[in-house]
């Protein structure tokens, strides 16, 4: 679908929420190596770009270094990778999946970067994220001892599964751990992709990660 028909549903998705929620939409771009394709989507008022390898994202930074993107990394970052990814300058880095991923990011970091906790709500063992019943504790041993990690909040990819209720569990879980943070700072909980944003923003999402639905219609 392209951008304009994406906002539509997120509208109608925020509105059955709150008509106070606001919701951004990162576009996932791990589908297309073109820059071509991401160029229409920035023409298009797109602002946010996401990758979740980071070879890709070198490449794709590169590519539009003379556009002003906000690039979010969004997959699970292997700690020898950390100076490389650091060296592209995100906007943020969304997968902080251990307190000590967030040490190794925290040493080689010259000055704070945004980031997310990433939290495995859905307990499913192919899924990377921290236990969400050890997320509050170490969200917040991370914000005491490691200053150049700036955490802004939470993380989730909703339940695999075609059971709807399933789904809303993982995000209403994610959500919850989000209330309980907001009191020391937390402002972002993105939750939910192509397949599950509309269930993700009706249960609180206010950051959405959209990829294949949105991507595919710029090919």
């Amino acid at each position: 679908m392209k951008i304009d028909e994406l906002i539509q549903k997120v509208e109608e998705a925020r509105l059955r929420r709150s008509e106070h929620l606001i919701v951004q939409i990162v576009a996932v771009t791990k589908y297309t190596d073109d820059a071509n394709v991401l160029k229409k989507l920035y023409e298009s008022g797109q602002r946010a770009f996401g990758e979740n390898r980071v070879q890709d994202m070198e490449k794709k930074v590169k590519d539009l270094e003379e556009l002003p993107i906000e690039w979010h990394f969004i997959g699970n970052l292997q700690k020898n990778k950390i100076n490389k990814l650091l060296k592209l300058n995100p906007f943020m880095i969304q997968s902080i999946n251990s307190f000590e991923l967030a040490e190794a990011i925290n040493k080689r970091a010259t000055k704070p970067i945004r980031c997310l906790i990433e939290i495995n709500s859905s307990g499913e063992s192919t899924k990377h994220g921290m236990n969400p019943e050890e997320a509050v504790e170490t969200y917040l041993k991370i914000k005491e001892n490691l200053p150049n990690i700036n955490l802004q909040g939470v993380m989730t990819i909703g339940a695999h599964t075609d059971e709807i209720q399933e789904i809303r569990k993982s995000f209403r879980l994610t959500y919850n751990i989000f209330e309980k943070l907001k009191p020391y700072g937390a402002k972002i909980c993105s939750m939910g992709m192509s397949s599950d944003f509309e269930i993700a923003i009706e249960e609180g999402s206010n950051m959405i990660r959209i990829g294949s639905a949105l991507i595919n219609s710029y090919l």
